[in-house]
């Protein structure tokens, strides 16, 4: 599990932290469903595991992606 840049009492028990992580993954599988498009908050281009696999998702639904930052692959098609 990634660590916070601040302890916080929620992710101090390990098991209680993995179920949270969950919960809030389906959460935004369910937030994806919703939208009629994706917007992807991408500071400086970095994209986590738990986005990319929301992104694939979404593309696997057809939605729109947008990203804040340009990622690699838009550089690279850009370039």
């Amino acid at each position: 599990m990634r660590r916070l840049k601040q302890d916080h009492p929620l992710w101090s028990d390990t098991a209680r932290a993995d179920r949270l992580k969950q919960v809030l993954d389906d959460l935004h599988l369910r937030k994806i469903d919703l939208a009629d498009e994706v917007l992807i908050v991408n500071p400086g281009g970095y994209i986590g595991d738990s986005t990319a696999r929301e992104i694939e998702y979404a593309r696997s639904l057809g939605k729109p992606i947008r990203y804040t930052y340009p990622t690699r692959d838009e550089e690279a098609s850009c370039g």
